[in-house]
């Protein structure tokens, strides 16, 4: 596997033998010694890369390097990795231990290194591995940690990411020594007195360039075909009891081993001899480019996309408006049911998914929740009546805001869970802590083309799988990647594929309303009448006139302009709420630019004359009115039949039915009937709208630990440097007739009296002593310390690794042990 040194610094090292000999003996013997030997700036850089080594903070760099080594934070910090990281990690786990730079080399590189990107861009790849605890060791002697190496090492169960299968001494272990000297008979290998000179012999040759050749040379064509089909994995295959002469020959020669009865498995060294020394039949040395796929105009992009926020803006007022009078319910389990989904999508004229993604932006925004009833329904919140008296560009900021670092995936609604259950809208275990990284790099690398520029969505996924290759067969990620991109484009974050210039503010957490403000058109105070009943608003209407316009009139299309309709319904509708006929035509004349059409005018007067022309109130109920030809024509009508009615005076008819059954049976038989108080007052019936308790918007689940900020590895570095400074303290050897003062690592142990004795000379001397101490918790931990007053059973002195003054109590100190001179 081709082993020369490619560089003139490495050939003039290889040369000096006297000083390759003095770093091989200052090289690092375990993880520990090499990040103690790291600065603070360097430590700081790990404990970045990797927080969950914070949590909580380890005591010295002992215990920071076990916690770098435990299968959790390994597990952790592998995902993290970038393909071609993550492929030097693989190579190193299926390579010696420890493995020459040479070598590692030739992995990647091929026994000729004919892949150039590879190996100028391995040193970057090695040194983020370094950066992050997974490798240590210099380029003679580099060490993959132990967990990384059996989770990458190909076994059985698990095979290696490389397609490579266990080594000849690996595959060999167990296998009798008769059938051992058989194969190295085979191979043509003299006798051995033992296996494993045997095993050493028949791995030299496989590992022989020249020889193997030969030896291949003299295999039938059908060899060279199975070993073809195991080559770059998997290396395992099926074998009958007897099998054919060609799988025979290699099995003889050892070119398969057996890895049970009705398995053979190709060794590692055969596959890396038929590969070119390559671990991977692909490297990806290079992140694949994002490019421009189509370029636009800023201000084209800029119009579509405020275009976009306006009618998110829109669909977002439209779909909390509808909950506020009767929201849906709340399921037992939490969220929506599918019907009221359904039901939702329909009225706003749209998807289920689409609908799942705007409740779930509403909900993140804190513009919905549930009211907390016992009859349970979603409903407004508090803050959704704050939000809608801001300006249109600041209630996209709020909602943009609430998107970016949402961890709830609306992608997932429909879908079921590992229990087999349905996840719905607004319900539980939509999270994914992933979603806000995954989406937030999906705009970076859209915001780094130039202005205008959109990529191909193709190439974003792909870039996305370099840089966080899946070590599975979850596709979470890319799905989040696609989900990311559709939802930008329908939020207004970008226009037509390309970021705008307030979705690069929101990214740069700069205020996008000033960027977005110019762009959307300024509400308008009037509409345009027209013959055919309806009203055409030619812009977003001003909020008065947006309230009442939807009470008098229906919604029949949406767009650049709204067209609104009339109808006896939609007219009764505002009669119901208290507005009286005078009043709607004035309204009508005050807010349209075109004269009021005459059939609208006889619309509102013909539903006025008739409409609290007929009295409903509780006898049950009662109908009331002056005409008492129109009473006996009800009567006389069949559909009155279920309502229970009889004359009980020629103006008044009672009724068995509920006054709210009863205005609904005679508006279906097509009269407009008032309800009527105690006092026989129209009662106005607009209902109260609904809002749930004020509540805070659902917090992110985090991935993994918070990132630490400078303040907080500055203190954890110092700590660190403090708790091995402890540990490593050169004590004084006790005398023989005193108990010991403990092996290094560990607590020291004297008796009350010789502590109090010890650090009561410490004060009078001025000397430092390194002492063990168990707080109040229960956490041991060591210390160096200058005492300076010893009184009340507390000592107090200057912390050496605290770096302040500080006071400990005696009973709590487990023991003392005077330092070496001039330690500190």
């Amino acid at each position: 596997m081709g082993t020369g040194r490619r560089t003139g610094r490495r050939d003039q090292e290889a040369t000096n033998v006297p000083e390759a000999s003095t770093a091989a003996a200052n090289a690092p013997r375990s993880l520990a010694e090499a990040l103690r030997a790291r600065d603070d700036v360097a430590l700081a850089a790990l404990l970045h890369a990797r927080p969950d080594l914070l949590n909580p903070v380890p005591g010295d760099v002992t215990q920071l390097a076990t916690r770098a080594g435990t299968r959790a934070s390994v597990v952790r910090a592998l995902d993290r990795l970038d393909r071609f990281a993550l492929q030097t990690a693989e190579a190193l786990a299926v390579a010696p231990d420890p493995c020459p730079y040479p070598v590692l080399e030739s992995l990647l590189t091929g026994a000729g290194g004919e892949d150039e990107a590879a190996r100028a861009t391995l040193p970057r790849a090695l040194g983020t591995l370094r950066d992050q605890a997974l490798v240590w060791g210099d380029d003679e002697r580099l060490r993959l940690v132990r967990t990384a190496r059996e989770l990458l090492a190909p076994s059985p169960q698990r095979p290696s990411p490389t397609g490579l299968g266990p080594t000849v001494a690996e595959a060999t272990a167990g296998m009798s020594p008769t059938r051992i000297q058989e194969i190295v008979a085979a191979a043509g290998l003299p006798a051995t007195h033992d296996p494993v000179s045997a095993v050493t012999a028949l791995t030299s040759l496989f590992t022989d360039p020249e020889r193997m050749s030969a030896l291949l040379d003299e295999a039938p064509a059908e060899a060279h075909q199975v070993l073809g089909r195991l080559v770059w994995g998997p290396p395992y295959g099926e074998v009958t009891p007897n099998p054919t002469p060609p799988v025979r020959w290699l099995r003889d020669r050892g070119l398969l081993l057996p890895a049970s009865p009705r398995t053979v498995v190709l060794p590692r060294e055969v596959a890396l001899h038929l590969r070119g020394g390559l671990a991977h039949r692909q490297t990806a040395p290079l992140a694949p480019p994002v490019g421009v796929h189509r370029e636009h105009r800023p201000q084209l992009v800029d119009a579509n996309a405020a275009g976009q926020a306006l009618a998110a803006l829109a669909t977002v007022e439209e779909l909390v408006k509808s909950w506020e009078h009767a929201g849906p319910p709340v399921l037992r389990a939490g969220g929506l049911a599918v019907r009221d989904l359904k039901r939702t999508a329909a009225a706003l004229d749209t998807t289920e998914q689409a609908t799942a993604f705007w409740m779930e932006l509403g909900y993140a925004a804190g513009l919905l929740a549930s009211d907390g009833e016992v009859d349970e329904r979603y409903a407004p919140t508090p803050s959704f009546d704050d939000w809608c008296e801001l300006p249109p560009a600041e209630r996209w900021s709020v909602l943009a805001a609430a998107w970016l670092p949402a961890t709830r995936t609306c992608g997932l609604v429909g879908e079921q869970d590992a229990k087999g259950r349905t996840l719905s809208a607004l319900g539980p275990d939509l999270d994914r802590s992933a979603a806000p990284e995954v989406r937030r790099r999906v705009l970076d690398l859209i915001a780094e083309l130039p202005e205008g520029g959109a990529p191909e969505p193709e190439a974003v996924l792909e870039r996305l799988a370099w840089e966080r290759p899946v070590r599975g067969t979850s596709d979470l990620r890319a799905r989040l990647a696609h989900w990311a991109l559709h939802e930008a484009e329908v939020l207004g974050v970008t226009g037509r594929g390309a970021i705008s210039a307030f979705g690069r503010a929101l990214l740069e957490h700069r205020d996008p309303a000033p960027l977005l403000a110019p762009l959307l058109p300024e509400p308008v105070d009037h509409v345009l009448l027209q013959a055919d009943l309806t009203a055409v608003a030619p812009g977003p209407l001003r909020r008065p006139l947006a309230d009442v316009l939807a009470v008098l009139a229906d919604v029949e299309s949406k767009g650049g302009a709204t067209v609104y309709r009339f109808t006896p319904g939609s007219v009764r509708r505002a009669l119901d709420s208290g507005h009286a006929a005078s009043d709607l035509h004035a309204f009508l004349t005050e807010h349209s630019r075109t004269p009021v059409p005459q059939p609208l005018a006889y619309l509102i007067d013909d539903v006025a004359r008739r409409h609290g022309h007929l009295r409903v109130g509780a006898a049950s109920s009662y109908v009331r009115c002056d005409d008492d030809a129109m009473l006996g024509e009800i009567l006389a009508d069949k559909r009155s039949a279920g309502l229970g009615l009889r004359r009980l005076a020629p103006t008044v008819l009672a009724a068995q039915a509920e006054p709210a059954a009863l205005l609904d049976g005679l508006r279906a038989m097509g009269y407009a009937p008032a309800a009527e108080s105690r006092t026989g007052d129209v009662v106005v019936a607009r209902a109260d709208a609904h809002r749930a308790p004020a509540r805070s918007a659902p917090v992110p689940v985090p991935d993994g630990p918070p990132m630490p900020d400078a303040t907080l590895l500055g203190a954890a570095v110092r700590a660190i440097r403090a708790g091995d400074l402890a540990a490593t303290a050169v004590r004084k050897e006790p005398a023989a007739a005193s108990p010991s003062a403990g092996v290094p690592g560990e607590l020291p142990r004297t008796s009350a009296a010789e502590t109090l004795a010890t650090v009561q000379a410490a004060a009078l001397t001025g000397s430092a002593v390194w002492i063990g101490y168990v707080n109040a918790d229960g956490a041991a931990s060591q210390r160096v310390i200058a005492p300076v007053r010893v009184e009340g059973g507390f000592v107090t002195g200057y912390d050496h690794t605290a770096d302040e003054v500080r006071t400990y109590a005696l009973h709590r100190i487990t023991g003392v042990a005077e330092l070496a001179e001039d330690h500190l």
